[in-house]
């Protein structure tokens, strides 16, 4: 019987198909990510260098003697791979649960292709069970959340932490998201909001998913 581990790391091996010659690769966070950091070690001679979406992210491939570039000095990336905490077979999806979405939406932004590599717990058919995380501002906090309850939400903060950026995470419960394109620019045109975990409006290229038959790929096209 293959656990949750064996399968983040199957699909983990599985984007490594992915990963273009003499490139710079865009990195996520979160443990399937880092599942799929170790194996680009393996082929780190293959590879120019990564792009983290966070500073665990950064730290893990420095470790494995991976060169970790800024956006800035990267450009535009041939590929992101990272994980989801919720995604649909539109390749929609939520994510953020690791406290990463606001770098983890610009490195996909920038990059030409976005595979997401997940275990087939994270397959759903509508979003919204796993709470929709939300970086603020932390002198919006309130009036934020205020929003998200007119939105029919309900809002939690995330205690005791603290994005890469220095701001807070509000967790939204209680939402049926059956228009994450739509909600997403809702929810980005809150003062005080730094982005959502919604990825709709640039969702996945190719879900690798992880089933006990073997590894899956999903792309919009079907």
């Amino acid at each position: 019987m293959m656990g949750q581990d064996d399968l983040k790391r199957a699909v983990a091996k599985a984007a490594i198909e992915y990963v273009p010659f003499d490139c710079i690769v865009g990195v996520g966070t979160g443990s399937t990510a880092n599942f799929f950091i170790d194996e680009l070690a393996k082929i780190k001679h293959k590879i120019r260098g990564a792009v983290a979406s966070s500073e665990a992210s950064a730290k893990r491939l420095q470790a494995h003697g991976i060169e970790v570039l800024s956006l800035n000095d990267a450009g535009n990336l041939p590929v992101y791979v990272d994980g989801a905490d919720e995604i649909t077979r539109h390749l929609h999806m939520i994510k953020g649960g690791g406290g990463a979405l606001t770098r983890e939406k610009i490195v996909a932004a920038a990059s030409k292709k976005f595979i997401c590599v997940c275990d087939a717990s994270k397959l759903v058919d509508v979003l919204g069970k796993f709470p929709l995380p939300i970086e603020v501002i932390p002198m919006a906090r309130s009036s934020v959340a205020r929003q998200l309850v007119a939105l029919g939400g309900q809002p939690t903060l995330r205690e005791g932490f603290t994005t890469d950026n220095g701001n807070l995470i509000l967790d939204v419960h209680g939402l049926s998201i059956m228009n994450p394109v739509e909600l997403e620019s809702t929810l980005d045109h809150i003062a005080g909001v730094v982005t959502n975990g919604l990825f709709a409006r640039r969702g996945a290229d190719v879900l690798l998913l992880g089933t006990p038959e073997g590894v899956k790929t999903i792309t919009v096209d079907g």
